[in-house]
């Protein structure tokens, strides 16, 4: 189920402007060359696969807190898109002779603690977090996107197209708040704790991943300046601030 128009889709990247240059014009093959571009591509490649593992896990968990079965049906089909791009991740990994393991193996830890402090309490904050959480890094990605090879860049944006959950989620966090607004102040406070703890989480794991800072603040794939980097945020908070709107509730 491909997901209606919403500020997801419509949310404005670096990508959608970008004339690609340097690393970015180039198809692994030739980008891959410079060794520094290849460890950076199979940190990324590493933490979206344990991204969407976890993802798989978490949507068919949360499919046991479902009030209907037509809706524990939708979230397990959303789980089964989210193992195929898992499964999609892997094999590239391995097809650029990268142990897909090893590649997950350094963000194990800094997902499964983001998890843990924010495991919902009840279906309707699962929805939230679903929304909420995996769109910031959605963004994040797709941003990071702009400055990829060819081959790695179309790989990374297949794999973030939406499963289904957006237009899932603003259905039945909108039909919630309206037969009890009380819900929506509970789940805005809840909103907010996510955008924190997701940032948060993305920038420790940036920060002990070399390959990774380089990329984004100078030195591979014509990095970013510090400067887009804050552009960068800003365009994420920005799409945060619209997606919050979506849901009913205040940022």
């Amino acid at each position: 189920m491909r997901f209606m128009e919403t500020p997801d889709n419509a949310a404005h990247t670096a990508e959608d402007d970008r004339e690609h240059t340097g690393i970015a014009a180039q198809d692994w093959a030739a980008a891959s060359a410079e060794p520094q571009y290849r460890a950076a591509v199979i940190d990324l490649l590493g933490a979206l696969a344990y991204g969407e593992l976890s993802a798989f896990e978490r949507l068919a968990e949360d499919a046991k807190l479902a009030p209907t079965m037509d809706d524990k049906a939708e979230l397990a089909k959303m789980a089964s898109a989210e193992f195929h791009h898992f499964e999609r991740l892997r094999d590239r990994l391995a097809h650029i002779e990268a142990e897909p393991n090893e590649a997950m193996e350094p963000f194990a830890a800094a997902l499964d603690e983001f998890h843990r402090q924010t495991a919902p309490s009840d279906w309707l904050e699962g929805l939230v977090k679903a929304y909420v959480g995996d769109s910031i890094a959605s963004d994040f990605y797709r941003e990071v996107a702009a400055r990829l090879d060819s081959d790695t860049r179309s790989l990374v944006l297949g794999v973030l197209d939406d499963t289904g959950h957006a237009t899932f989620a603003v259905e039945k966090v909108r039909a919630a708040i309206d037969a009890d607004p009380r819900v929506g102040g509970r789940l805005a406070l809840w909103a907010r704790r996510l955008m924190g703890e997701a940032l948060s989480q993305a920038q420790r794991v940036v920060a002990d991943r070399d390959s990774l800072s380089t990329m984004l603040v100078g030195g591979v794939a014509d990095g970013f300046d510090l400067a887009e980097v804050g552009r960068m945020f800003s365009r994420i908070t920005e799409a945060h601030t619209k997606r919050m709107a979506a849901l009913g509730l205040a940022a």
